[in-house]
C-alpha cells in the first residue's frame, strides 16, 4: 500500500516535497535547503510516506531530539515532532498519519529517549490532538489553544513545557519580526512586504533566530514567525501579505 522512505543529507534533493510544496525553481527553496542541511547534523530526521500505486508523497515527519527542537518549548530526553501532514484529503482516515509517528516512537524508543513530544493547535496550520491522543499521547501541557503533548516510555513525571513566551515578549519594544529559516514561505513573505514597509515609513526590526536555542526562547511557541508590537503578539504564524496590511491598518502607528 505504501512505503516509508527515509530522507538524508544525501538524497534530500530527490526528494523536493520535504520544501513544504514551494516550486524547487523558487529562490527560497534553497534557503529551506541548506537549513535542513545544517539540521541533519543536530539529528533531525525526515520521513515521507509514499503510496505504492501512484509512487505520490502522501505523508510527511520531520522529527529531532528535544533538546534542538526549533520550538519555544523544554523536551530534552524526548524526540520533538517539528511538523506531520497527510495530503491530500483523499489520503486522510487510512492510518498514514499513525504510520508516520510510529517510525517517530521507533526511532525515539532505539536511541533510549524518554518519549516522544509534539505541538498541537486548536486552530488552523498545525496538527491537530486528536491523531496523538488516538496514538498514546497525553496532554502535559497547554497554553491558549496550544498543547504540549507526550507519548512516555516510563512512569516518571515528565520533565516538558511550553516555555514562558510572555516574558520574552513583555521585553520587545517597538515593531519587530523574529523568524527562522525553517518555513521558505516565511522567506518569501518578509521580502514581499519590506515595500510596505517602506511606504509606511515604519521602522520595523527583523531578526533572524540562528540556533534552536534561541527558538526556544521565542515570543511563541511556534517560533518560526512573530510580529511583535510592544509587547504584543500581533501573529505567530506565516500570514498573507492582505492580513499584514490589515494588522497594520488596525494597530496604531508608532509616535
Amino acid at each position: 500500500m505504501y512505503r516509508i522512505i527515509n530522507i538524508n543529507k544525501q538524497n534530500l534533493a530527490d526528494y523536493p516535497q520535504v520544501i513544504c510544496f514551494i516550486n524547487p525553481k523558487n529562490q527560497y527553496f534553497n534557503l529551506k535547503m541548506e537549513w535542513l542541511a545544517e539540521r541533519f547534523a543536530e539529528g533531525l530526521s525526515i520521513r515521507l510516506l509514499q503510496l505504492n500505486d501512484t509512487r505520490k508523497i502522501a505523508g510527511f515527519i520531520e522529527y529531532i531530539p528535544g533538546e534542538f527542537a526549533w520550538r519555544a518549548v523544554s523536551t530534552k530526553d524526548y524526540l520533538f515532532i517539528h511538523c506531520i501532514w497527510v495530503y491530500p484529503n483523499q489520503n486522510k482516515q487510512k492510518g498514514f498519519g499513525s504510520a508516520l509517528i510510529e517510525e517517530a516512537v521507533n526511532d525515539a524508543k532505539r536511541m533510549n529517549m524518554k518519549g516522544v513530544a509534539v505541538v498541537t493547535s486548536d486552530s488552523s496550520f498545525m496538527a491537530e490532538k486528536d491523531l496523538f491522543l488516538k496514538n498514546g499521547f497525553k496532554v502535559v501541557d497547554e497554553i491558549k489553544n496550544l498543547q504540549l503533548l507526550a507519548l512516555q516510555f516510563d512512569k516518571d513525571k515528565p520533565s516538558l513545557s511550553l516555555n514562558n513566551s510572555a516574558e520574552t515578549l513583555a521585553g520587545i519594544m517597538g515593531w519587530q519580526i523574529i523568524y527562522t529559516r525553517q518555513c521558505p514561505w516565511v522567506a518569501r513573505f518578509i521580502e514581499e512586504i519590506k515595500p510596505i514597509i517602506r511606504e509606511k515609513g515604519l521602522d520595523v526590526e527583523f531578526k533572524e533566530l540562528t540556533t534552536a536555542r534561541e527558538a526556544q526562547q521565542a515570543p511563541s511557541v511556534y517560533a518560526t514567525f512573530n510580529f511583535v508590537k510592544d509587547g504584543r503578539l500581533l501573529a505567530d504564524r506565516y500570514i498573507s501579505v492582505t492580513r499584514f496590511k490589515n494588522i497594520l491598518a488596525k494597530t496604531s502607528p508608532l509616535p
